[in-house]
């Protein structure tokens, strides 16, 4: 088993780092990372860590600015990130941190951090454990920000 880490140097903190050591906690796999400019740059080096490199699930890391502008790349972004799961039948675990989800650098550096662990936990599920996600279903998870729970019927 295999997981890739896909990340920026416009992130404005080491997502791959703190994927790698969450990742390393939870399980014993071989990692392969990729650093790339920007979040648009995401999806190739998210299809070279399959293809090319052997991974068997991947983790796309980034941070988009806090203006329209950053949002339409984030959205772009994303539609490759989808593109390039569906042609290699593997999941990439989008994590996005968008600037403007935090009041101040102190908020936004823990947020980078913790979206980061817990979608760095999600994949190691995912990849190994697929039964665990399976009894969060419907639970209302969040990654980052607290959980918002079940809905009440």
């Amino acid at each position: 088993m295999k997981i890739g880490i896909a990340d920026t140097t416009f992130a404005r903190v080491n997502m791959g780092r703190v994927a790698i050591d969450e990742i390393r906690r939870h399980a014993s796999v071989g990692i392969e990372r990729s650093t790339v400019p920007g979040i648009k740059d995401l999806p190739v080096a998210c299809k070279k860590l399959i293809e090319e490199r052997g991974c068997d699930i991947v983790m796309a890391l980034g941070m988009p600015g806090g203006v329209e502008k950053d949002r339409m790349c984030a959205h772009e972004a994303s539609q490759g990130l989808i593109l390039a799961q569906l042609m290699t039948n593997r999941h990439i675990i989008e994590v996005f941190v968008h600037a403007d989800e935090a009041k101040d650098d102190q908020e936004l550096a823990w947020l980078l951090e913790q979206r980061t662990r817990e979608h760095a936990l999600n994949a190691v599920k995912l990849a190994l454990y697929p039964k665990e996600l399976e009894k969060a279903a419907g639970t209302g998870q969040r990654q980052g920000f607290p959980d918002v729970g079940p809905a009440r019927q």
